[in-house]
C-alpha cells in the first residue's frame, strides 16, 4: 500500500508556494506508506546549456566538495552545487553519458535520482514528515510536483527503491499498487539496452515509458501503450518538464481523487489529502476513469489563452 499526490499550478504567481503545499499532502499519506517517501520538483532552470543533476548519499557521507573537484577536472568547466540532507544538486553541462560514466566509476556508493532542466527529486527511509523536513520541502519552489509514500512490499526498503523514479531528462514517475509482469517487461527492455538502478516494479513502469518517449510517441501515446503491455492495479502520476498526468490501469481498483481550480490541478490516493488546498470548496473534484489519460501543461494553457 502506497500514498501518491501530485500538485500542478496554472497559476504562476503560486510557484514561491509549490513545496508549501505539497508538503501537508504528503504528510496526510502517512499512514498509506511510513517507510520511505520522496519527490519529484520541477523548479527554476539552470543556465542555458547546463542541467541538474541530483545526487544521493543515502547509503553513507560524500565529500561533495571533492566529488564537485574531480568534476571540474573532468569537465573542464567550474561547477556549482548545493546540498539538501543527504543530497546535493549538481549544476553541469548536458554530458550525462559521460557523467554517469565517472559517477558509477569513482563513486559507486552514489545515486543519481534526477537529471534535467527542472526536475530535482529526494527521496529517503522514514516517516514523511521527516522526509520533507530533511530536504526543506515547505520552503522549495516550482511549477509542478509529484510525491510519493511508501509502505515497501516487493524490494528493499532504501533510497534507491523509493520512489520517484527517474528514468529520462526531466521525467519522473510514482506508482500506487502492482505489476503482475514487471518481470517479464524488465527483461524485454534490457534487451533493448534500458538499464534499472533497483527491482522495483514501479522502476518499471517509469523506464518502459520513458523508452516508448524516446521511440518518438507522444506522452499521451506512451501512456496508451502502458495500459496494453503493463498488467497489474495501478495508478500512475508522472511529471514531465512542461506537464503533469495521470493514468488508472483499465480496471481502476486502486484509489485516486482529482481536483481543479483556475489555480491548479491536485491528486492524491484520498481526499484527505487535497482538503487543506485553496479553494478547494470551489474546486471540480472527480475520481478519474480507467484506462483514460488525464494531463495538463502550461504550454497547452497558452495556446488556449
Amino acid at each position: 500500500m502506497c500514498g501518491i499526490v501530485g500538485l500542478f499550478l496554472k497559476n504562476p504567481e503560486l510557484d514561491n508556494s509549490l513545496g508549501h503545499l505539497l508538503t501537508p499532502m504528503l504528510v496526510e499519506m502517512t499512514e498509506r506508506g511510513p517507510d520511505s517517501a520522496g519527490f519529484a520538483v520541477y523548479g527554476p532552470q539552470p543556465p542555458q546549456a547546463r542541467l541538474k543533476y541530483t545526487l544521493s548519499g543515502a547509503d553513507g557521507a560524500c565529500d561533495w566538495p571533492s566529488l564537485a573537484a574531480d568534476l571540474e577536472q573532468l569537465l573542464e568547466t567550474e561547477v556549482e552545487y548545493f546540498v539538501r540532507a543527504n543530497h546535493a544538486v549538481f549544476i553541469l553541462p548536458a554530458q550525462e553519458a559521460q557523467v554517469r560514466e565517472f559517477i558509477a566509476a569513482r563513486y559507486p556508493d552514489l545515486h543519481i535520482t534526477a537529471i534535467g532542466s527542472q526536475l530535482e527529486i529526494y527521496k529517503d527511509t522514514g516517516l514523511p514528515a521527516g522526509v520533507a523536513a530533511r530536504f526543506g520541502l515547505d520552503g522549495m519552489i516550482g511549477s509542478h510536483a509529484i510525491g510519493h509514500t511508501r509502505m515497501a512490499t516487493e524490494s528493499g526498503i532504501s533510497g534507491k527503491h523509493s520512489h520517484p523514479f527517474c528514468s529520462g531528462r526531466d521525467f519522473s514517475l510514482v506508482h500506487n499498487g502492482s505489476l503482475s509482469n514487471h518481470n517479464g517487461v524488465r527483461d524485454k527492455l534490457r534487451h533493448e539496452g534500458v538499464t534499472f538502478d533497483s527491482d522495483n516494479d514501479t522502476e518499471v513502469a517509469a523506464r518502459y515509458i520513458a523508452h516508448r518517449l524516446g521511440r518518438g510517441r507522444s506522452l499521451n501515446d506512451a501512456l496508451q501503450d502502458a495500459l496494453m503491455e503493463l498488467d497489474g492495479f495501478y495508478t500512475f502520476a508522472i511529471g514531465i518538464a512542461d506537464g503533469f498526468a495521470v493514468l488508472r490501469d483499465s480496471i481502476a481498483a486502486k484509489p485516486a481523487v482529482l481536483a481543479e481550480t483556475g489555480d491548479w490541478v491536485a491528486m492524491a490516493s484520498e481526499y484527505r489529502a487535497l482538503a487543506a488546498l485553496p479553494g478547494i470548496e470551489q474546486a471540480r473534484i472527480w475520481d478519474p476513469k480507467p484506462a483514460t489519460v488525464y494531463s495538463w501543461s502550461h504550454e497547452r494553457m497558452a495556446r488556449a489563452a
